[in-house]
């Protein structure tokens, strides 16, 4: 399991959809993301979206884009 941090910078919408900005980090790496909340029959969505520059710099670094966003949807679903 990844040691993710999440720092919200903006959350613009209603509560049936809502766009959420801002970064991430993990270990001592920092990026930023955006992402789209849904409320919906069945309970909440996230979709998450990291930029190609995002998803380069991490693999480079070693990490599974995919793992990192999943991780990321899960910290988000407090927040919405």
């Amino acid at each position: 399991m990844l040691n993710l941090k999440v720092h919200i910078n903006n959350i613009r919408g209603t509560q049936m959809a809502a766009k959420i900005t801002g970064k991430f980090s993990i270990d001592d790496h920092e990026f930023r993301f955006s992402a789209i909340a849904f409320g919906r029959i069945g309970g909440q969505n996230i979709g998450a979206k990291l930029s190609k520059t995002t998803e380069n710099q991490l693999k480079k670094l070693g990490y599974d884009t995919e793992e990192v966003i999943t991780s990321l949807q899960r910290n988000l679903l407090p927040y919405h």
